[in-house]
């Protein structure tokens, strides 16, 4: 099974990173990659080794590498898995905003060019969900007693004086834990499934895999519209993707189907505008026989 497989990876590279295994260098790129996508996917490499590490470098090329070569997967294809991958493997969470700020210092070679502070507002359950499930735990069941779970807290990331700096880098050196984060299990579970229904569009209907891949771009940041986009992508998946790939709802042109979904999404939590319409799309349709 590909989720189970993708687990297993992750956790081989979450060992891996933890206890330092990090001899080998960086991975290359899979014998297959088209030559003139290399750069692209050289510079992911060496960006997943900055977020993170080798190994998770390594976790990058091994996800990318299920799609190298394969039937149905051409170049653009192959670029937009390449690119969108790299995107969401590197999710902004706190931790990624300080080494983007500690990275302003190091490109100025210390404080003497000053850079705006950047205040970013946070959930704290969001804050917490970057920390390692074992501490994070028992301070959401706290949050939670407190009714303070979604309370908004704003949070300055600067780089103008040394005690600023020291702070960047205290947060910035968490990386080494995130692998054990409540927020790396929710987007490695993302991942893993965004990838296999990939797979499973290019078995089952390949002319709606650009669109699933796609549906990439409907996630991104942190705070609420990170919130939305992961809802939004869920109802879009479980309403037309994966039945159609069942083979429970006999939609012929998913791609358009999922271009017309997506149309139809508004920042609304209830997401009363999109269910609608994915209402709308299954019911034009004939369900198919069990």
């Amino acid at each position: 099974m590909p989720d189970d497989d993708g687990l297993l990876a992750s956790l081989r590279y979450l060992f891996a990173d933890i206890i330092g295994d990090e001899d080998e260098g960086p991975p290359v790129l899979p014998d297959a990659c088209p030559a003139h996508l290399g750069p692209a996917v050289s510079g992911a490499i060496h960006l997943m080794i900055e977020y993170q590490s080798t190994s998770y470098a390594q976790l990058y090329v091994d996800r990318l590498n299920r799609f190298v070569g394969r039937r149905g997967v051409d170049d653009a294809m192959l670029a937009d898995i390449a690119q969108l991958l790299a995107q969401r493997m590197a999710y902004e969470d706190p931790i990624r905003i300080a080494q983007l700020k500690l990275g302003e210092v190091n490109a100025a070679g210390g404080l003497t060019a000053r850079s705006a502070d950047d205040i970013k507002k946070f959930r704290l359950d969001e804050l917490i969900d970057a920390l390692p499930a074992v501490i994070a735990d028992p301070i959401l069941g706290m949050l939670d007693w407190f009714g303070w779970r979604h309370r908004r807290v704003s949070i300055r990331f600067s780089a103008n004086s040394r005690f600023s700096v020291r702070r960047l880098r205290i947060e910035a050196g968490l990386k080494r834990w995130r692998l054990f984060s409540i927020r790396y299990a929710k987007e490695r579970v993302w991942v893993e499934r965004w990838l296999h229904m990939i797979d499973r569009s290019l078995t089952k209907q390949p002319a709606a895999a650009t669109a699933v891949i796609q549906t990439a771009t409907m996630i991104s940041g942190y705070g609420d519209p990170y919130r939305q986009g992961i809802a939004d992508w869920h109802a879009i998946i479980d309403g037309l993707a994966k039945p159609t790939f069942d083979g429970v709802l006999a939609l012929p042109d998913l791609a358009a189907a999922i271009t017309e979904a997506r149309a139809a999404i508004m920042p609304d939590p209830r997401q009363a505008a999109l269910k609608r319409k994915i209402a709308e799309i299954r019911a034009r349709v004939p369900q198919a026989a069990s």
